[in-house]
């Protein structure tokens, strides 16, 4: 699994992705964060160095090696690219402008007639990129996003109102953009969702929750998937220690309704155990996440139908 990390000052990335109207928001939020800058319609231009794979949203990452001010440039440019004999695949990126079928295929045949190489259509050894972005047309290798969180969707223990694994992990990269040197903390597991993600993109975070047969599951569901770490029983709000970041998913459901004065506890103890946190809640609680402690800094609501997640970042 590659790891983020800042790059020479002169590499840029084109990443392109794509949700859903009602997750957009969290899209922006995520890849803004992940990213370092301001997300297009359907790419976005970095200079860091990600594993496509980490976000729910990404489709892939095309790595800029060739650049051209027409399309006849990019193509007299892919001439230079160095196959060392390898077999070859070209695809067209949607980036900027709208491009049918056969407008795409035209662009891959016009500029992959230029690599040096075997072209292959099922299984290329190298698989590059083509795209435009405002008036230029970027070209260079393309890595594939995986899509690892839908088979976290499988998880031997369930929970009715656990967040989707799409949203856990968008909410765990919120949390923890750039994963070296940080400790995080999940002080209510439930059965693992977030940690789950968490761990699967080689954040380090420790999971507790006060509910035994919460803990129980969210150990079988990390083995289930390999995933090192255990859960510990604990009541959060006496939760000694200090972390880097804490993602807070406030319980929800019929049978653990908080009170004002309980959310507010646990809130205080989050602001105790982290310097950053992110809060999910289905209300908007704003006032109370300032009242205990922090500073709001980013906001997005994630709806499904008429039922609202509040995702809040408190620093």
């Amino acid at each position: 699994m590659e790891r983020m990390e800042k790059v020479e000052r002169d590499s840029v990335y084109l990443y392109d992705f794509a949700c859903h109207e009602d997750e957009r928001p969290l899209c922006e939020l995520e890849l803004g964060l992940l990213l370092n800058g301001e997300p297009g319609e359907r790419f976005m231009l970095s200079d860091r160095l990600v594993d496509p794979s980490r976000s729910p949203f990404l489709r892939g990452r095309l790595t800029v090696e060739k650049r051209g001010g027409s399309l006849e440039e990019a193509s007299e440019a892919a001439s230079e690219l160095a196959l060392n004999g390898e077999t070859f695949k070209l695809r067209y990126i949607e980036a900027d402008g709208e491009a049918d079928y056969d407008e795409r295929r035209r662009i891959e045949r016009t500029v992959g007639a230029n690599i040096r190489g075997k072209a292959e259509m099922k299984r290329p050894q190298r698989l590059y990129g083509i795209a435009r972005s405002g008036e230029e047309w970027l070209l260079g290798p393309y890595t594939e996003s995986e899509p690892v969180w839908l088979r976290h969707n499988e998880k031997p223990r369930q929970y009715s109102t656990a967040l989707g694994t799409r949203t856990a992990r968008a909410v765990a990269n919120i949390a923890v953009p750039v994963p070296e040197g940080i400790k995080a903390v999940d002080p209510c597991c439930g059965i693992g969702t977030v940690l789950i993600e968490a761990k699967s993109m080689g954040i380090d975070m420790d999971g507790f929750d006060l509910n035994p047969l919460a803990a129980i599951g969210a150990r079988e569901n990390l083995a289930h998937f390999g995933l090192p770490g255990t859960v510990v029983v604990a009541d959060m709000r006496t939760l000694e220690g200090h972390y880097d970041a804490l993602v807070l998913d406030l319980p929800y459901n019929l049978c653990s309704v908080l009170t004002a004065e309980e959310r507010l506890e646990m809130l205080r103890a989050a602001r105790r155990l982290a310097k950053r946190c992110v809060i999910v809640a289905t209300e908007e609680i704003g006032p109370q996440v300032e009242a205990a402690g922090f500073r709001l800094a980013e906001h997005c609501i994630v709806r499904k139908g008429r039922f609202a997640r509040h995702i809040r970042v408190g620093v």
